[in-house]
Formats: structure tokens, C-alpha cells, sequence
């Protein structure tokens, strides 16, 4: 629990600390421009880092509720959401939790094995994220979320290709759980 805790703590509540504090001088000036980086993270998942996920998800829908709120004030919100690139990510600034359950060995280890080969290797260039960035402060409309990297671009469209394939396979049993005169009305 302290590791959530820890994950959240940075991710959630350090992110909506600095926006707290920069949120009423934008509102005053009715201009501004929120950015904050997520993760391709917290649109898709992978094995090992459910907290990480969770921090980011939550950072994903905070950010996303936040830029309907402040659009009628001139204020954009984007969050930028990054591949894997080549930082120091997955190397000494990655906390590794200690194993306790064996049984999840055969999934994690190749997992782990495949980050610390890849440190060094990621396929994003840092300065290249920071030129993109720099571009959609420059946008008229900038976008509300900016995939960087081609494994996010990747990931991004694998999960929501799957999301949909099964939004379509259950819609009738979604749609079933209606109020009979709500389905009549619409």
C-alpha cells in the first residue's frame, strides 16, 4: 500500500499540485495553456506496473474533465503522453517491488528482462518530444492529448482496436440493461 501511495502521490497529487497553483493566474488572464505528461501508460496497460497505470489513468481523466471545465476561460489543457524514450525510466529512477508471489515469475521476468535490455535503446529521442511539445504551445487549437513515439502510436491504436471489438461484441447486452422506457424514448 505505501508503494501506491508513493506512485500516486508524485503522479496524481504532484501533478494537480502544480496545476492548483498556476490555474487561477490563467483564469484571471482568461489565456493559458495546461500541459502535463502522462504515459501512453495511462491509456494501455502491461503487466507489472498496475500502479503506475492507475496514476496515470487517474492523471488522464483529471486532465481531460479539467480542459472542459477551462475551455469557456480560453485555457487549453493537453496531455502528452509519451513512448518509451530514451530516459532514464526503466533504469535507476524505475523502484522495483520485491517479488513475494512466485507464481508470477514466468510472466514478470521476461518483462523485466525486456526493460533493462531495452534501457538505452528506447525508440524516442527526448529532444524530438521536446520540439513537439514546443509546437502545440505554438497551436491555435492545440490537441487535448499528443501521443509522442511510434510504440505509443502502436499500443494506443492495439488497445482501442481491442476496446472496440469488444464494445461490439457485447453492445446488446449493454443496451439490455436499460429501463424498457428509457430504450423506447430514445
Amino acid at each position: 500500500m505505501e508503494d501506491l501511495r508513493r506512485q500516486f502521490e508524485v503522479n496524481v497529487y504532484g501533478t494537480v499540485a502544480v496545476i492548483k497553483a498556476v490555474l487561477p493566474h490563467m483564469r484571471e488572464r482568461r489565456s493559458g495553456h495546461v500541459i502535463a505528461v502522462t504515459s501512453m501508460g495511462g491509456l494501455t496497460t502491461m503487466p507489472g506496473l498496475g500502479f503506475y497505470h492507475g496514476s496515470k489513468f487517474a492523471v488522464e481523466g483529471i486532465l481531460e474533465t479539467l480542459g472542459k471545465e477551462v475551455a469557456d476561460f480560453g485555457i487549453h489543457v493537453t496531455a502528452v503522453e509519451p513512448g518509451s524514450f530514451r530516459t532514464d525510466w526503466s533504469g535507476r529512477s524505475m523502484i522495483r517491488a520485491p517479488r513475494v508471489i512466485a507464481d508470477y515469475d514466468e510472466l514478470f521476468e521476461p518483462l523485466r528482462a525486456r526493460r533493462i535490455r531495452g534501457r538505452g535503446h528506447q525508440p524516442g529521442d527526448p529532444d524530438k518530444a521536446a520540439a513537439a511539445v514546443l509546437r502545440i504551445v505554438a497551436a491555435d487549437q492545440p490537441p487535448t492529448r499528443l501521443l509522442l513515439g511510434t510504440d505509443a502510436l502502436q499500443h494506443i491504436r492495439a488497445g482501442r482496436d481491442a476496446f472496440e471489438r469488444t464494445m461490439r461484441a457485447w453492445a446488446e447486452l449493454s443496451a439490455s440493461t436499460d429501463f424498457d422506457d428509457v430504450s423506447r424514448s430514445a
